[in-house]
């Protein structure tokens, strides 16, 4: 009777442990994944700074922005877009939202949420920044980002990298790699399309 209770407590415990054990390296394989899976984002982040941009917005527009008089692809029209500020939108066939006539910038900053300086993030309008003062900015100046097209970049001090007075464009396309329907997207400038045809 005794070797009988000996046997069963240690059969129990040696069950116990391969149990614990199983169950150990299951953690530490969903670990490894969930690692993997985190590394491999952040590889794409770093591969395409413009992995967290908003592709599609409200249409909102800042209130002093002015209409464009004559706009070479007025409201409703289709252009060609020529441009690859990200994935699936070279090539894609847009409808023209809005038209603006503006100064656009080129700007460099470190997201307000973390992680890595955007460079030459394409594009913020003057009507974007902050207390923005009636003349343009000029290359080198710091500016506080009133723009939200990316995570962390409204409330982020920027660095102009470059200015042009142009027409900006709130497009809508299809976005020609997954096929996703992009709306109201800010901003195109006008030498970044071409005709429809």
């Amino acid at each position: 009777m005794t070797i009988k209770n000996l046997m069963i407590g240690f059969i129990s415990l040696v069950s116990i442990f391969t149990l614990a054990a199983c169950s150990g390296a299951n953690e530490e394989i969903s670990r490894d994944e969930a690692e993997s899976s985190t590394n491999e984002e952040d590889m794409e982040t770093q591969s395409d700074p413009h992995a967290h941009m908003d592709h599609s917005s409200s249409g909102e527009i800042p209130d002093d922005l002015a209409n464009a008089k004559d706009p070479t692809y007025p409201v409703g029209s289709e252009a060609v877009i020529q441009a690859n500020h990200m994935g699936g939108m070279d090539g894609a066939i847009a409808t023209i939202d809005g038209a603006y006539d503006t100064t656009v910038y080129t700007v460099t900053y470190t997201p307000t949420s973390g992680g890595e300086k955007v460079e030459d993030h394409k594009w913020v309008i003057h009507e974007e920044i902050e207390n923005a003062k009636e003349r343009p900015y000029e290359q080198g100046d710091d500016v506080v980002l009133e723009a939200d097209h990316m995570e962390g970049m409204k409330g982020s001090t920027a660095t102009i990298d470059s200015v042009k007075d142009t027409t900006v464009y709130m497009v809508s396309y299809t976005d020609t790699e997954t096929g996703e329907e992009v709306e109201n997207h800010k901003w195109v400038t006008e030498n970044e399309l071409t005709p429809f045809e």
